[in-house]
């Protein structure tokens, strides 16, 4: 199988860096506006003249960009497998026919912390949820100025609601879907940057749990942690630590440590499946666009 990575950033290095492992993978291609020595590189989508050679394609430019490219792909190909990076869009777009299968690159669902979370509340009746996810934006990548990244430009599709919806897919994930939500998306740092850094929500899903989620750009501290009351445990979760705490109503606790994976394991986990067709844990187009849908329904507000 011939890959085709559309932007080299961060995370296309990554995904680069990973399928470029991979057995059966015949070749990765770059569609970047980068130099790089020995490796099969296009300028532009459309330098690719040859795209039906390609059986796997991964979108992962700028947010803003997400919709165009793959329009594109789609009017070029047929019965290809198209991984957007997460968002799937930067906002709603219009409808278009696409004869692919496109899915969003939520690679959290595939955190065994999160793997474990979704097997210990199988059977569980849970009330509540409090979820906390941050990292201070400068130290996010220590080697690009943070002010010139997509991250500080709502125009590209960037902010904290965007860049960390991750937390909102795994919330859906997990607990069902959002029927509700009350929100704050603002500005509220020194940061140089036009999006926002902070969102902070009350929400109440299909299931009647009531969810407290706080995504932001301004904690020194990285952090990325669940809190789940149930109707007979409370279970706090660690996704940084790699650790789950369970507590039942007699204060007995139950201490979980989850083998720490490298830094590539989630993506590795979900290219595996995507590859081999198992798609019961990755991200659908369509359950990528309702997360789209939910953010494009928050309004960012000045304070």
């Amino acid at each position: 199988m011939k890959v085709l990575i559309i932007g080299f950033g961060s995370i296309g290095k990554r995904h680069f860096e990973i399928l470029s492992s991979f057995e059966g993978i015949e070749s990765v291609d770059l569609v970047t506006k980068q130099n790089i020595d020995n490796i099969n590189t296009f300028k532009k989508l459309d330098d690719v003249k040859n795209m039906a050679t390609y059986g796997y394609f991964i979108i992962a430019s700028e947010t803003s960009k997400h919709h165009s490219q793959l329009k594109y792909i789609c009017s070029k190909v047929r019965n290809k497998k198209i991984v957007v990076e997460k968002p799937l869009y930067d906002k709603n777009h219009d409808f278009f026919e696409c004869n692919n299968t496109v899915l969003t690159a939520y690679n959290l669902r595939f955190h065994p912390v999160i793997d474990k979370l979704k097997e210990l509340i199988k059977s569980e009746k849970v009330y509540y949820v409090n979820v906390i996810c941050g990292q201070y934006l400068p130290s996010w990548r220590p080697r690009q100025d943070y002010r010139q990244s997509y991250s500080a430009d709502i125009n590209q599709g960037g902010g904290v609601l965007r860049d960390l919806s991750h937390e909102l897919d795994y919330i859906v994930w997990l607990f069902g879907s959002i029927n509700s939500i009350n929100s704050i998306n603002t500005r509220i740092s020194d940061l140089d940057i036009n999006s926002d850094d902070i969102f902070t929500a009350i929400a109440v899903t299909e299931k009647k749990l009531i969810v407290n989620l706080t995504v932001d750009y301004i904690s020194k501290v990285p952090l990325r942690r669940l809190l789940i009351h149930t109707k007979n445990k409370t279970i706090e979760a660690d996704v940084i630590k790699n650790s789950i705490v369970i507590t039942d109503k007699m204060s007995n606790r139950d201490v979980i440590e989850i083998d720490a994976e490298d830094r590539n394991y989630t993506y590795s986990k979900m290219h595996q499946s995507i590859i081999t067709d198992n798609f019961n844990v990755v991200c659908s187009f369509d359950e990528g666009k309702r997360i789209v849908d939910l953010i494009d329904n928050i309004e960012f507000k000045e304070l």
